[in-house]
């Protein structure tokens, strides 16, 4: 791992390799993020005996993650603990301690989770989706599930500024948009959990075309990673309600939109012009409803 990933945020990029983790690293890895603190004051035999892991397998366990061992590891990590103040939803350490409320506790959560999730994407990656969907002829886009509207918003906003995307609700219908895509055209799959098999199988079947292919995920190394030419990671969360991640949808949305001002922003007198030819007309159909309803 090399140098870019050495460079990722430590504890986001631990969050976002575990489904891809033999069960001995989840082991060290549970052991880290339950309570970052706790290992960091740790010695090596100390993490051993706590996670039931090999001394062999922490040091491996770190040099998986772009660190030469476990000192290089224990000091990485006090740096990003310095820096952001890692630590548990569940304790209130989130926010102020005890005293925050849970309100406050939660959006405090999401801003960390946005913040993570800008140093978890390089510039240059960000830049390359926006010039891919720049240049594509028509840009698919293909979720199920809870990123389903992450998906569709993609789609309307995209589409607002005078990029030719879509996406379609049925996952049947999905698969047939993906065969009809050509060289030219972009397919971009959202996917809070890396692995939805139908929207793994659309971008599987695009890339066979030849279509550029982007993914937004929460799970780094999942099998949407591997069908997709560029990979933007939203920052993963190990807090779960309803078997969702807490963030995931907040930090998918964030991405999108600053692909969308990125795009709007290089286009800027055609995306004055789509913006006003689209306001004029929705206020036409407002009046005239408003006006139809005055008279029923």
């Amino acid at each position: 791992m090399k140098k870019e990933e050495a460079r990722k945020p430590l504890l986001a990029h631990m969050q976002g390799i575990l489904p891809s983790l033999n069960h001995t690293e989840r082991l060290i890895a549970d052991y880290v993020l339950e309570d970052p603190e706790r290992a960091l004051s740790s010695s090596i035999a100390e993490m051993r005996d706590g996670s039931g892991a090999s001394v062999g397998s922490i040091v491996g366990f770190c040099r998986r993650l772009g660190q030469k061992g476990f000192a290089q590891f224990k000091i990485a990590l006090a740096r990003e603990l310095a820096q952001s103040g890692f630590s548990g939803f569940g304790t209130g350490a989130a926010g102020n301690g005890q005293s925050a409320s849970l309100f406050e506790k939660v959006l405090r959560f999401h801003a960390q989770s946005l913040m993570e999730t800008l140093r978890i994407n390089s510039q240059k990656t960000l830049r390359q989706a926006a010039m891919a969907l720049d240049r594509g002829r028509h840009i698919e886009l293909f979720s199920t599930g809870i990123s389903f509207p992450v998906a569709y918003l993609a789609s309307s906003k995209f589409k607002l500024i005078g990029l030719p995307a879509s996406t379609q609700f049925d996952s049947h219908m999905q698969v047939i948009a993906a065969t009809q895509l050509r060289k030219s055209d972009v397919a971009f799959g959202i996917s809070c959990s890396g692995e939805t098999r139908e929207t793994v199988h659309c971008l599987e079947i695009a890339q066979a075309r030849g279509v550029k292919t982007i993914c937004l995920t929460n799970s780094m190394k999942s099998p949407i990673t591997a069908c997709s030419d560029i990979a933007l990671f939203a920052t993963p969360s190990e807090i779960k309600y309803f078997q969702a991640p807490l963030a995931s949808r907040i930090t998918q949305l964030a991405i999108i939109d600053a692909l969308f001002v990125f795009l709007a922003q290089k286009h800027k007198e055609r995306t004055a012009v789509e913006l006003r030819n689209a306001g004029e007309e929705l206020l036409k159909q407002r009046l005239t409803y408003n006006n139809k309803q005055r008279r029923d």
